[in-house]
């Protein structure tokens, strides 16, 4: 006759059990998971409109200057024009086509990356448009530094691009300006002059 020992098999069942839970929670397994949902966390709040665009728009109010016109400040509602950035490249720097194409990207990104941190609002409406982009030109960097004070001045947003100087132009050359995104006809008031690229 057979004796079956419950105390050992429940106690070599809970020491499994342990093991098991332990292993769960080593770093290589834990901190994956942490950056996969820290990940996805910012990709639905970015997928998701604003709830309460009031919120958003005291920040954004509190985040621009106070010179800027209260259009600027108000969303765009469904029936408004189009939001768009506009790439300003100077052309006394004679750079080629390829640096030139990583500039702007240098600028497009740096723009995304500042609004990411200050006007998410605005930058969900530009994506919904498409995110477009337009490409013109300058011919200098004082008709650079015009364009940049003026779209300031009504509430542009804008970014410039300093290079780095490790291959065709010199160390922190002004590149590329990106006027917004915005509406277009206020990207329009100053860049629409400008010659496309």
């Amino acid at each position: 006759m057979r004796i079956f020992n419950s105390s050992s098999h429940s106690s070599k069942k809970e020491k499994e059990e342990k093991e098991w839970l332990g292993a769960s929670f080593k770093a290589e397994n834990f901190i994956p998971g942490i950056v996969i949902g820290f990940i996805l966390g910012l990709l639905l709040d970015l997928s998701k409109p604003s709830k309460n665009t009031t919120n958003t728009l005291k920040k954004t109010s509190h985040l621009l200057s106070r010179n800027q016109p209260e259009k600027i400040l108000a969303p765009p509602k469904p029936d408004d024009e189009d939001l768009k950035m506009v790439l300003v490249v100077r052309q006394d720097l004679k750079m080629a086509q390829g640096k030139i194409a990583s500039q702007c990207a240098h600028a497009a990104t740096g723009m995304y990356a500042e609004l990411m941190q200050s006007d998410r609002y605005l930058l969900r409406q530009w994506e919904q448009c498409g995110q477009p982009k337009i490409v013109v030109t300058c011919k200098n960097q004082q008709e650079m530094n015009k364009l940049k004070e003026a779209a300031e001045n009504i509430g542009l947003p804008t970014f410039v691009v300093a290079d780095a100087g490790r291959t065709q132009v010199a160390s922190g050359s002004r590149t590329v300006l990106a006027v917004g995104p915005g509406s277009k006809s206020a990207v329009d008031s100053v860049t629409g002059k400008q010659r496309l690229l």
